[in-house]
């Protein structure tokens, strides 16, 4: 468990990093989508026989930064809006 949190919060990075312009998201939210990103890596890499839900490959990790980076740039999306 504890892996798959540190794992999301470096997919979290990795999303915020890939994403242009400033984001203004707080450590949690990044975790929180750097998470969800690991889950439909996860999801996607199981789907197509790479490996298991919770196991570490190539395919899933890059399926849950590509996840992360568009999870991330909804949320700024969403937040920007919401301050309008």
């Amino acid at each position: 468990m504890i892996g798959f949190i540190v794992a999301g919060l470096i997919i979290g990075a990795l999303a915020r990093l890939f994403t242009p312009g400033k984001q203004r998201l707080s450590l949690l939210w990044t975790l929180l989508l750097g998470l969800a990103g690991s889950l439909i890596g996860g999801t996607v890499a199981t789907f197509l026989g790479t490996g298991g839900f919770f196991e570490l490959n190539v395919l899933g990790f890059v399926v849950a930064v590509i996840a992360s980076v568009l999870l991330v740039g909804t949320a700024e999306g969403l937040a920007a809006k919401n301050k309008r």
